[in-house]
Formats: C-alpha cells, sequence, structure tokens
C-alpha cells in the first residue's frame, strides 16, 4: 500500500489571520467540567480540545461566535 501525503490549504474565502496562540489565556467551558477551552486573541475567539491542547484551534469572527453559541443553546450543537 502506497502512502499519500495531503497537503492542507487554505479555505477560499480564509480571511482569518495564523494567530500566536502561544500566549492565550485559555478559559475552560462548563465551569472547568468541559472538554473545550476558548480564549480571545487579537478581536477572535480561539476554541480548543482541552484534552489535546496540541490540536488545531477553531477560529471565530465575534460573529460567527455568536451564531455557534446561539445554535448550541437552541440544541443546533452537543457540546457534552
Amino acid at each position: 500500500m502506497a502512502e499519500t501525503t495531503t497537503q492542507q490549504r487554505p479555505l477560499t474565502g480564509w480571511d482569518k489571520p495564523e494567530l500566536d496562540l502561544t500566549n492565550a489565556q485559555w478559559q475552560s467551558s462548563s465551569r472547568g467540567r468541559g472538554d473545550v477551552q476558548i480564549a480571545f486573541v487579537e478581536g477572535f475567539i480561539a476554541m480548543r480540545n482541552s484534552g489535546r491542547p496540541e490540536s488545531p484551534s477553531l477560529i471565530f469572527t465575534p460573529a460567527e461566535w455568536g451564531a455557534f453559541v446561539s445554535g448550541a443553546r437552541e440544541g443546533e450543537f452537543d457540546l457534552t
């Protein structure tokens, strides 16, 4: 079986900067019981898996974050 390498390319229309999250102040969700952490960096919201902090973080604009949280509150997302 041959191994293949997939190069990740930026998404079309991706207008978010490469944020330096090295010194980000991560906050746990669900009062520390959740698996998600968020940080506010340079006007964006970063979200990561607290169990695998080395994994890529999701980056949201404030409008995207608002829509995500609104959808989660309405049951659109299962955050447990």
